[in-house]
């Protein structure tokens, strides 16, 4: 079998290590070929994820770089089709939910390229979150579907997909995660800020509706802010939301941004932080598994199973709803959580092993 694995930004990297892991086992009946689309082509949000995970250099970098989603989409196709008609291949997989996935996806199916969807199912059901387009034409065009919850596969039973097409399998990203907690690196923001065990925030934010004005995103801070009682915040600045901080003038003296980190150093501040305020989905299933609380900055979610089972709670996106979850939070009354069924670590091995039967 002839396997293209498609990885584009920084989300994806952390769900393709553990596939590429147990595709080495089995070199002699599988040959992939890792392509990296180049969406994200920063090194602080690419090329040290694949030093620190432990992921081979790419076999292929389409080097598609930064534009519009149309531009981004448009490239991502044309270079992905002109690779499948000098070199083609008998599978497309692709994991998430960003632009690659999708483009990657039109650009093998319409060459009969069989395409297979690692985290395929899941919905927001927010049409105006780019991601929940990609992934309802991802699914939409797929063969097989390797899912993460018993919710996912329910949607994909609801849009006609037959049963034969999808396979429970896990979180390959829990893969990831569980493998290299003994490996996390205390990050210099550590010391830098005088931090300890549980008594600070880490905070991200990157999503339109909480960064694209000023007047929200100040108000959202600033309600942290004022929320988090004095304790640190440590603030890893997405490129997207650095641009907008730039001008509203932000001030709490415990405010600390910083730039972006490698995975092991943000995985140590999530794992010893007192609490988890994001906009971030991936981010919810790491804190569910770490049992520490999260906050989700969101009107909705993609992985209602973080709130059902999991340490996470849908706050929304007005900053009027962050002081009741804060005060919540501080009185000790968060919800321990669970970790769903099948997040164990072996996914990965499982998608290879049905990866074989093809």
């Amino acid at each position: 079998m002839k396997l293209d694995i498609i990885a584009g930004a920084r989300p994806n990297f952390m769900k393709i290590a553990p596939i590429i892991e147990a595709l080495e086992k089995v070199s002699d009946k599988i040959q992939y070929r890792l392509i990296h689309t180049g969406q994200h082509y920063d090194k602080k949000m690419s090329g040290n994820f694949f030093e620190q995970l432990g992921i081979p250099e790419p076999d292929v970098n389409l080097e598609v770089g930064s534009g519009t989603q149309a531009e981004q989409t448009g490239r991502i196709m044309e270079r992905y089709e002109a690779l499948l008609l000098k070199e083609s291949c008998n599978w497309m997989l692709c994991v998430g939910d960003v632009t690659s996935t999708m483009a990657c996806s039109i650009a093998a199916k319409k060459l009969n390229i069989g395409v297979i969807h690692v985290e395929g199912g899941i919905r927001s059901n927010d049409i105006t979150m780019p991601e929940e387009i990609n992934r309802m034409v991802t699914d939409s065009i797929t063969d097989i579907f390797y899912t993460t919850s018993e919710v996912a596969n329910e949607n994909l039973r609801k849009l006609g997909h037959d049963e034969s097409k999808i396979r429970y399998v896990g979180n390959t990203m829990i893969d990831t995660l569980l493998k290299n907690m003994p490996r996390f690196i205390k990050p210099e923001a550590w010391d830098e800020n005088q931090l300890s065990e549980k008594a600070y925030f880490v905070m991200t934010l990157h999503r339109p509706a909480n960064v694209d004005q000023e007047a929200q995103l100040k108000k959202l801070i600033d309600e942290i802010a004022k929320g988090s009682k004095g304790m640190p915040i440590i603030f890893p600045v997405h490129p997207r939301t650095a641009k907008m901080l730039k001008g509203i003038g932000i001030e709490a003296e415990n405010l600390h941004m910083i730039e972006p980190l490698g995975y092991l150093e943000f995985n140590y501040l999530v794992q010893h932080s007192f609490a988890m305020i994001t906009d971030s989905g991936g981010i919810t299933e790491e804190t569910t598994v770490m049992k520490v609380p999260c906050m989700t900055l969101r009107d909705n979610t993609e992985r209602p199973e973080t709130i059902t089972i999991g340490t996470n709670e849908l706050v929304g996106t007005n900053p009027d709803n962050v002081a009741p979850y804060m005060e919540k939070l501080h009185k000790g009354d968060w919800k321990a959580g669970e970790i769903p069924y099948l997040w164990d670590g072996n996914t990965a091995e499982r998608i290879v092993k049905d990866l074989l039967s093809l």
